[in-house]
């Protein structure tokens, strides 16, 4: 069996591995890192060897850990990343590689279509009804996008958002709520079958789903990193999040919204949460917690989007693709059912 994971900005880890009554043999580490002293490679391959094909990540990195000499210095990888190419061999994951990928920067719709739109593709790739795809948000007014879990009048100033014209708007991921202010944000979809993150906790494939966009903006001379859980950040400050949200049939849509512009005033005027973060974390501005994108590079926003795509296509061989007729008739209906109802939109008061 034979097992790859790409570290999030760090190096390629490789295992091959056979089994044998119920637990791992023959176990052989390789990869791109770095590994001092040499000869840990081999307390690395006798420490996996043996242990129950049921052991876990946590598991299998404590079992690495413990049988490195002292001062050994492992780069650009992890005991967990070992792990998690095991828990990748073992259940055969697929790479990125392994997939046709169609990239999709369709014209603008409203929020509340983007949001159906990302129920419907997650559905149709679980299904097999749709290859992987990358959609580049573009929207025709301004908007509030809170959590799916997130309280609407503990999250929003309703009076705020009507002043600043922006619309609140329900999506089916967890996590923080958005302000997508028209041309001041960038936001992308990631519709991919649970297969591709097989084998991996849930806080890791944040990071392994985001890897591209690090590459992106690395390109564009950011220094961008990844930060536990959920955020893409530079030394000066948050760049932007992801959220996430798994389907039963497999389908797994993972989305992120980056700061391209923003006014620090209108997001404490809007969002209430801002309001209590800012005073909890001692800081008078917004805009000193985020690092927009505009700020950092200079460019148009359709410039940062072209390297984004072009970085995709790239790693990947990407395709352009474009949602079907079809696919938005099922969305359009979505919208009436779900997105657009008060019931939806208040499920959590």
């Amino acid at each position: 069996m034979h097992g790859e994971y790409k570290v999030p900005g760090g190096k390629l880890v490789v295992v091959d591995l056979e089994v044998q009554d119920g637990r791992i043999a023959d176990f052989h580490l390789a990869g791109d890192f770095f590994l001092e002293p040499d000869d840990a490679l081999l307390d690395i391959d006798r420490a996996v060897t043996g242990l129950p094909v049921e052991s876990d990540v946590a598991t299998i990195a404590a079992a690495v850990r413990a049988a490195l000499p002292e001062g050994a210095q492992l780069l650009g990888f992890t005991p967990e990343a070992v792990g998690t190419a095991v828990r990748r061999a073992l259940v055969t994951a697929p790479g990125w590689s392994d997939f046709d990928w169609q990239i999709v920067h369709d014209p603008a719709v409203s929020p509340r279509m983007n949001l159906a739109l990302d129920e419907v593709l997650t559905a149709r790739v679980g299904d097999g009804r749709r290859s992987p795809t990358l959609r580049i948000w573009e929207w025709d007014e301004s908007a509030v996008v809170i959590g799916s879990f997130q309280s609407y009048r503990n999250e929003v100033d309703p009076e705020g958002a009507a002043r600043h014209g922006f619309d609140v708007v329900r999506r089916i991921s967890g996590g923080g709520a958005m302000l997508m202010g028209a041309g001041s944000i960038v936001t992308y979809s990631l519709y991919v079958p649970a297969s591709l993150v097989a084998g991996m906790t849930f806080a890791d494939s944040y990071a392994f789903l985001d890897d591209w966009v690090l590459h992106a903006l690395r390109s564009l001379g950011i220094d961008a990193v990844y930060q536990p859980l959920n955020d893409i950040a530079s030394p000066q400050g948050k760049i932007g999040g992801a959220a996430q949200k798994r389907l039963a049939n497999g389908g797994v849509l993972h989305h992120a919204t980056l700061s391209y512009d923003m006014d620090g005033d209108v997001l404490t005027d809007v969002l209430r949460i801002g309001r209590e973060k800012l005073s909890d974390k001692g800081t008078v501005s917004a805009a000193k917690r985020v690092d927009p994108l505009r700020r950092q590079t200079g460019l148009p926003r359709e410039a940062i989007i072209d390297r984004f795509i072009e970085t995709f296509a790239t790693l990947y061989g990407a395709e352009p693709g474009t949602i079907t007729a079809d696919e938005y008739a099922e969305a359009e209906a979505l919208v009436e059912s779900k997105f657009a109802t008060e019931a939806w939109l208040h499920r959590v008061p």
